[in-house]
């Protein structure tokens, strides 16, 4: 095969990539950051090696950074994930629950036991904690969404690795552009420390609002820690009352 025939098929390799994304209901293709948008190309002899080569690495990230039109879309494109060891150990795979249109999402770390088994975040008595949280400042479950950085539970409730975290939050990025909520309430130290890429001790995110992105942000405990920590429960209130009041405030008629 001659150098102009490889680069053709390097071209039309690329090319059928992205049909097959197309296929699969993405709405549109966009390149990772440092990445330029590729012109159509003129499948001729002329193309360049490197040129080829880049558009299929292109390709390839696009099942991770394509944007969707909905929530089910979404979950239906991913729920099938093994891009890490957790998708052979889970049982089922923990999209996120709640308002498609919430105005506040809350984000925990990853599923537990319970959670692995029943498919839904925050079910088990660290879920039904949140649950109380949340009447406390008048919502319901179905008012807010809710999810985790990690869509699978780690093997004995361990904590989530850096690298799981890296390959999981380009979906957790798209559920919040899909839901794209007025605020995010971060429950816990991993959660906090994985959307703000910090490592600032919980304690001291706390009481400040941050941004996620273009998201305000406010950092708390995870309702399982008030478990464990009862007299953590004064500080989550605490922060509590700041999200309701912001919310108000934003929500003022």
């Amino acid at each position: 095969m001659g150098h102009n025939d490889e680069l053709k098929e390097l071209y039309d390799l690329a090319r059928r990539a992205m049909e097959c994304q197309a296929d699969l209901g993405h709405r549109e293709i966009i390149f990772e950051a440092g990445m330029k948008k590729q012109k159509p190309i003129d499948p001729s002899p002329k193309i360049p090696a490197a040129t080829a080569t880049t558009l299929l690495e292109e390709a390839a990230s696009v099942v991770e950074i394509a944007q969707f039109a909905g929530l089910e879309e979404h979950r239906a494109a991913i729920c099938d994930c093994h891009k890490c060891p957790l998708g052979d150990t889970r049982t089922k795979f923990v999209y996120g629950v709640g308002n498609p249109q919430a105005k506040i999402m809350f984000i925990g770390e990853a599923p537990g036991r319970d959670e692995d088994l029943q498919g839904e975040p925050f079910v088990g008595r660290a879920g039904k904690l949140l649950d109380k949280i949340l009447v406390a400042i008048g919502f319901a479950r179905q008012d807010v969404y809710i999810a985790n950085i990690l869509k699978c539970r780690p093997p004995n409730n361990r904590d989530p690795q850096p690298d799981e975290m890296h390959l999981c939050i380009p979906y957790l990025k798209e559920q919040i552009r899909l839901i794209h909520p007025q605020m995010i309430c971060a429950l816990g130290r991993i959660a906090s420390h994985g959307l703000l890429e910090t490592t600032t001790p919980l304690g001291r995110l706390r009481k400040v609002w941050h941004r996620f992105e273009d998201t305000p942000l406010l950092v708390t405990y995870h309702p399982a820690a008030l478990l464990r920590f009862p007299e953590y429960k004064r500080d989550t209130w605490e922060d509590m009352q700041l999200l309701k009041a912001e919310y108000d405030r934003i929500n003022a008629i």
